[in-house]
């Protein structure tokens, strides 16, 4: 099972941690008309080949001028992607105003205008049907009138009702993609097995050795957790709140490069009270897990709600990580093949990995 796993990392070493196939939808009423949504569907140019043949000469490049060319065609791809229904009702949705183009993630994205138009007070269903056939790990996230939606292949209709914007909707919306987002970010976790992986260990006359208690291994586990969640919770909330403003791509090189040094410390052991360390290190993990919130867009009305709902989703995630590792690295750390094998060499693919992700972030 370990070495599947770690099999499985090198294969997606490649993936961005943060960043699969996302499209983004913003739709806000407009003050003297309720009933009419304004707003942008943002979309990667990559995702709407598989719908829209821009490269009309067939020269493998995509220029502005073949894009706007596909502007009848693209307006009829929003009409069959977005849809909505108000009382059994058909609202209607279309293309207004001049494309745009954007970037993120260092792909190019296509910002496109949309006009949502309904006809009556009470609950709308926006249903979100864009590439979810050629590619199910498609999402869309939505952010109308301020509160959130995530579109996915399992989840393609969400009701959103105008005079209702609800706590526990936003809250629970918020903890999920808190949750989600800690399984899926890959170089967060492998992080949290780095420090792991030598929890359960001491180290005597340069050797690591079984530790044998259990009450010890808690404990370290508890600082090191601790320290890691105080550190990321101080600057996920500051960054969301915009009181910091980190260079992204910094941001990603760091949290690479704390993967590696994390993992290699396990292999030639420079620092063994991790706590300080997995502090400092947490402040970065903070900033990048802000930098997927900003992204999710915040509740306009329930701003300081979603950031303290998305953290404790990170925490809930997290803990079920500890939850699954801690009982099966003290099962194994009597083992003289788990010292002298599995934890070097666990811990060396992990450095591989978080090698390969620095340069390709750099």
């Amino acid at each position: 099972m370990f070495c599947g796993f770690m099999g499985l990392c090198l294969l997606s070493s490649n993936v961005a941690a943060h960043q699969l196939s996302t499209a983004y939808i913003e739709l806000n009423s407009l003050p003297n008309n309720p009933n009419v949504f304004t707003g942008s569907w943002q979309i990667e140019i990559a995702d709407l080949e598989y719908n829209i043949d821009f490269d009309q000469n067939n020269d493998g490049d995509i220029t502005w001028r073949e894009v706007l060319a596909q502007k009848v065609n693209l307006d009829a791809y929003v009409v069959t992607s977005v849809l909505a229904k108000q009382k059994g009702n058909q609202c209607t949705i279309s293309l207004t105003g001049n494309l745009k183009m954007t970037e993120r993630f260092n792909q190019p994205y296509l910002v496109m205008p949309i006009e949502l138009n309904c006809f009556a007070n009470g609950a709308i269903f926006i249903e979100y049907q864009a590439l979810f056939a050629v590619n199910p790990n498609h999402k869309a996230i939505a952010s109308i009138n301020g509160q959130p939606f995530v579109y996915s292949v399992k989840q393609s209709v969400f009701e959103f009702d105008l005079k209702s914007t609800s706590y526990l909707a936003t809250f629970v919306e918020f903890s999920y993609q808190g949750v989600l987002h800690i399984w899926k970010g890959l170089d967060h976790i492998l992080f949290l097995v780095a420090l792991l992986l030598t929890c359960v260990l001491t180290r005597k006359s340069g050797q690591w050795c079984e530790n044998s208690s259990n009450e010890q291994i808690f404990i370290q586990t508890a600082w090191i957790v601790t320290a890691f969640t105080i550190a990321h919770s101080i600057t996920l909330t500051a960054t969301a709140l915009d009181f910091l403003s980190p260079n992204i791509q910094w941001v990603e090189i760091g949290i690479a490069i704390s993967v590696l040094l994390a993992a290699l410390n396990n292999i030639w052991p420079l620092v063994l009270r991790l706590g300080w360390i997995t502090f400092a290190f947490g402040l970065l993990h903070g900033m990048g897990f802000a930098s997927v919130l900003g992204d999710l867009g915040l509740s306009q009305d329930y701003t300081v709600l979603s950031v303290l709902a998305f953290n404790l989703g990170v925490e809930l995630g997290q803990l079920a990580i500890l939850a699954i590792a801690i009982p099966v690295l003290i099962t194994i750390k009597r083992f003289n093949w788990y010292r002298k094998w599995a934890m070097p060499s666990g811990s060396l693919g992990i450095a591989l990995i978080a090698l390969l992700w620095s340069i390709e972030r750099v």
